[in-house]
């Protein structure tokens, strides 16, 4: 049974960084792509991030690039999300996920989710 524990979230000012982590366990990581959704409040989930099996690749959302970063360790059964120059309309619970597909990602592919993780970015 695969479970996915995710942590980090949190209030910040806007400009500010968050490093949220989340950890794997229950079966082989290596088998799984991982990626990182968040769901605003009244708006659908999206899609933030994901990482390839290995690591050696990685894809974002368009509106996201250049400001959050994933990365996995495949050693550690861990994936992170470094998120950095904090915005209002980032604020949303975040979740980490384990499926099938890291290049454009539908919520289909992955069959896996924490409990998700609340980031608030407000003065």
């Amino acid at each position: 049974q695969v479970h996915l524990v995710e942590s980090g979230g949190g209030l910040v000012q806007p400009g500010e960084s968050l490093r949220l982590s989340c950890v794997f366990s229950g079966a082989t990581f290596s088998d799984y792509a991982m990626a990182w959704f968040r769901q605003a409040p009244g708006k659908e989930r999206e899609f933030v991030a994901a990482s390839s099996f290995q690591a050696t690749m990685t894809y974002y959302s368009d509106s996201l690039k250049g400001r959050f970063t994933i990365s996995r360790d495949n050693t550690k059964n861990t994936v992170a999300l470094q998120m950095n120059r904090l915005k209002p309309e980032d604020t949303a619970v975040y979740y980490c996920a384990a499926g099938s597909a890291w290049y454009a990602p539908k919520d289909y592919e992955y069959y896996h989710w924490g409990q998700g993780t609340q980031v608030t970015v407000s003065s």
